[in-house]
């Protein structure tokens, strides 16, 4: 039970570190429009992008050795596009929890999106370990079936916590 205390002070301290953002921010609705924009725009940027390419992972898989090859150069030039798109998440994501640091610190959704969000990044980098396996691959064309079933879990696993990484976000709003 001595964690408890030390965590109440901890969340005491940040609320009045934020303090003054959180009035800013309540009294501005420009900005509070504004950083809610940013954090949506980022999701659906990084998160459309990563969607379309997951999807054209899993239907190359289905391809011969040409079309892997294309789809694996594409989700290098991909990745950099969900990379920054997350960093803005993140970004805008702790801007928001500091606007209400007391309630957020508090709340079972807010930390499930956490651990989501926490999957989410450790299964891009298996997926990108993966990626930079296969380009490495012997005979360059990303024929390594084995590797591209990895891939293929998870460009699956990807689709799916993105989604429900959003609806926690969802209902993170309703709480």
């Amino acid at each position: 039970m001595l964690a408890l205390p030390a965590l109440a002070s901890v969340v005491e301290t940040l609320t009045r570190v934020a303090e003054p953002w959180k009035s800013v921010y309540a009294d501005s609705k420009v900005l509070e429009t504004a950083v809610v924009f940013v954090h949506v725009a980022a999701l659906v940027i990084g998160g459309g992008i990563a969607l379309a390419a997951d999807r054209a992972t899993l239907r190359a898989l289905r391809g011969d050795a040409a079309t892997r090859a294309r789809q694996l150069a594409e989700l290098g030039l991909t990745h950099r596009v969900v990379i920054v798109s997350l960093v803005i998440l993140f970004m805008s994501g702790v801007a928001l929890f500091l606007t209400d640091v007391e309630t957020f610190a508090v709340s079972i959704v807010f930390w499930v999106k956490m651990a989501l969000v926490a999957l989410l990044l450790a299964n891009g980098l298996v997926m990108t370990r993966t990626e930079a396996a296969l380009r490495r691959a012997s005979d360059g064309d990303g024929g390594d079936l084995a590797r591209w079933g990895r891939l293929r879990t998870t460009a699956l696993a990807s689709g799916a916590l993105w989604l429900v990484t959003m609806l926690a976000g969802v209902a993170l709003t309703n709480v």
